[in-house]
């Protein structure tokens, strides 16, 4: 009777009836089901996505299943989509352990490497932009710059934003909107960017004028009669993106490119220079690394 049942079982699997399989064995009492029924139950819930009870009944065989690599892989496959990378992580090194070279342990072993890589790196930026956002707005503004009139509006609301960001056509970045929310366009008092990579006949670094707010009241914001679209379309400047801040030369600007990123991504900073054949220089790989950049001219 038992044989038959776990052969039924198997070939309930093999056809993907996983209800079935947790529907048979649910029927029998607890205390009756054995190490084989609940790692096939586990294996029926998890294939179901219902991981927090294939965890429940993993769980319940764990002393078991410790020498066992298929019970730590698939309570490693559980942890993983339930996003609880590092349980994921320590269940499938102890299935590779007991078995090594997995192919599809050590596809999960480099998949949670990868996001945990990239978990540190998010959080790396957050608190890099943490940081930038508690800079006092005092200290990177120059209010008292007799052209900072041309440039500074008050503070943008959300239905502003989304109308701007409707009519570039562009999503801003997060930083810059903060920014702006905070001190809406302006001069800063830093104005110098060194470039990263210089030759003979490289600039060595860029100088900008100031920083284009979010708005249409200024000539000098987004939407404003000189703002990006119309420097752009004036100037003849490539279509990559935003024009975010003007530089003492009628012949350069400094852009959000959005050309790797789409309209809606992270778009990188570029310098481009008309009088030299509209050259595009990246600058940073985004703004706030770009205002993060920005150095005193003395």
């Amino acid at each position: 009777m038992r044989e038959d049942l776990i052969e039924q079982l198997e070939t309930w699997h093999e056809e993907d009836e996983f209800e079935e399989i947790v529907d048979a064995i649910t029927e029998i009492p607890e205390e009756e089901r054995d190490y084989e029924l609940i790692s096939h139950l586990g294996r029926a819930l998890n294939n179901l996505e219902r991981y927090e009870e294939a965890v429940e009944q993993f769980l319940l065989i764990e002393e078991e299943g410790q020498e066992d690599a298929l019970w730590h892989y698939r309570i490693g496959l559980a942890y993983y989509y339930l996003k609880r990378y590092e349980d994921a992580r320590r269940a499938f090194e102890h299935a590779d352990r007991l078995e090594p070279d997995d192919e599809d342990t050590l596809e999960f072993l480099d998949l949670i490497k990868k996001k945990e890589e990239k978990a540190k790196a998010a959080a790396a930026r957050a608190a890099r932009s943490a940081a930038a956002r508690n800079v006092n707005a005092a200290d990177f503004w120059d209010d008292s710059h007799p052209a900072a009139e041309q440039y500074t509006m008050a503070s943008p609301t959300d239905g502003l934003i989304a109308s701007v960001e409707e009519e570039l056509v562009f999503k801003l970045p997060p930083h810059y909107v903060h920014m702006m929310k905070q001190h809406n366009g302006g001069i800063p008092r830093k104005r110098l960017f060194v470039l990263g990579g210089t030759g003979s006949e490289e600039k060595e670094s860029i100088t900008i004028s100031g920083i284009l707010g979010i708005g249409r009241e200024k000539k000098l914001s987004l939407c404003g009669s000189a703002g990006s679209r119309h420097i752009i379309e004036q100037g003849g400047y490539p279509e990559i993106g935003v024009v975010i801040a003007t530089c003492p030369s009628d012949s350069e600007v400094v852009m959000l490119d959005y050309r790797e990123s789409g309209n809606d991504g992270a778009p990188e900073v570029v310098h481009v220079d008309k009088a030299d054949g509209y050259r595009i220089t990246p600058l940073a790989p985004s703004f706030e690394a770009f205002v993060n950049g920005l150095q005193s001219e003395n």
